[in-house]
């Protein structure tokens, strides 16, 4: 029997509406806890961007328990796989690399200053104390992990059942970006997600991308908070060089040492 793919897309649509919801909703809250901000300064500034993180969070664990009844660790491959320690130092390393390659490349190309990720940095770059502790299980642990179990864990999982794992982690891989919305956030989105789809497929297990999405998420908060951000052009070249060697390392490692799993079949 030849799986079905229109339920991850109703998985997908429903996930979709869950987060607009649920955005709704915590954008009325959070107008009524700050009534003496302005609206910028509540929506742009750091209690809006938890509170957009913890509702989108909110909405994709909703909508997998919903869709993916009963949750079967099993079956969203939330069990250990075939990578070693060593192997799991390459993805997580791979993933930061690759997250510095993405960080430059914007700086250098002229969009540092735009989209929604300026908004995102800004708002990191005042947390401290608390804050940043805050920023850090939301932004970090919290969406980090969520959107992998439910992007890498079940829906490449249902497609890579009916379809090869490359196209498994094209159609996966798009769909993570477009839920990022704003164009330049859904670039980076896209080029992140086709390489932890990778990961997944090498490792034959989603639990390696969670750790490495979490890891970036928790150092990218930490670091923009801590240093802000790096704009000096010839830092960035440098920083860009020597992050894509050592990416291009890890993809290596990563390939060379795993071995692709068999196709997967649904009884």
């Amino acid at each position: 029997m030849i799986p079905r793919v229109w339920p991850v897309l109703v998985a997908y649509l429903l996930a979709f509406v869950s987060i607009v919801s649920f955005s709704l909703v915590a954008a009325v809250m959070l107008r009524a806890a700050f009534p003496e901000l302005s609206e910028r300064e509540v929506f742009d500034g750091l209690p809006g961007i938890l509170a957009g993180a913890m509702a989108s969070s909110a909405a994709l664990l909703v909508t997998l328990l919903i869709v993916a009844r009963p949750v079967d660790p099993v079956r969203l491959r939330l069990i250990p796989g075939r990578e070693t320690g060593r192997q799991l130092g390459a993805m997580i390393v791979g993933t930061l690399a690759l997250g510095q390659v993405l960080d430059s490349a914007t700086v250098l190309a002229g969009l540092a200053n735009r989209g929604a990720m300026v908004v995102i940095r800004r708002a990191i770059e005042s947390a401290a104390g608390p804050d940043l502790f805050a920023a850090v299980v939301v932004i970090g642990v919290l969406a980090g992990s969520t959107e992998e179990v439910f992007f890498r864990g079940y829906m490449q999982t249902r497609l890579r059942e009916r379809f090869a794992p490359a196209v498994a982690i094209v159609l996966t891989s798009l769909a993570f970006a477009l839920l990022h919305l704003e164009w330049i956030h859904a670039g980076l989105a896209l080029v992140l997600g086709l390489w932890l789809g990778f990961v997944a497929e090498r490792a034959g297990s989603a639990l390696p991308t969670v750790a490495a999405h979490v890891v970036n998420n928790v150092l990218f908060t930490l670091l923009t908070a801590l240093f802000g951000s790096i704009e000096d052009r010839a830092l960035n070249v440098a920083l860009l060089s020597g992050a894509a060697a050592i990416f291009l390392a890890c993809a290596y490692s990563v390939w060379r040492l795993s071995t692709p799993p068999p196709r997967i079949t649904v009884g």
